[in-house]
């Protein structure tokens, strides 16, 4: 009997515990959105440096090209 209850209790904590994750997981808070922005600004960075380079890649290329 005392077995049934104890396996109960971790039932029942589980549950909730769950449930309060999806709960958290309903609406983004500021902080979140805020951190989306970040995110998105240092994938454009990225994005923008990574062009950036083929650009200088391409332009070096060029200038070898007329070199030879």
């Amino acid at each position: 009997m005392k077995t049934t209850n104890n396996h109960l209790s971790i039932l029942l904590g589980a549950l909730f515990a769950g449930s309060l994750l999806l709960a958290g997981c309903q609406d983004p808070g500021p902080a979140e959105e805020a951190g989306q922005e970040i995110d998105d600004a240092v994938e454009e960075a990225q994005d923008a440096f990574e062009d950036l380079g083929d650009d200088a890649e391409e332009a070096l290329e060029e200038l070898e090209e007329e070199i030879d």
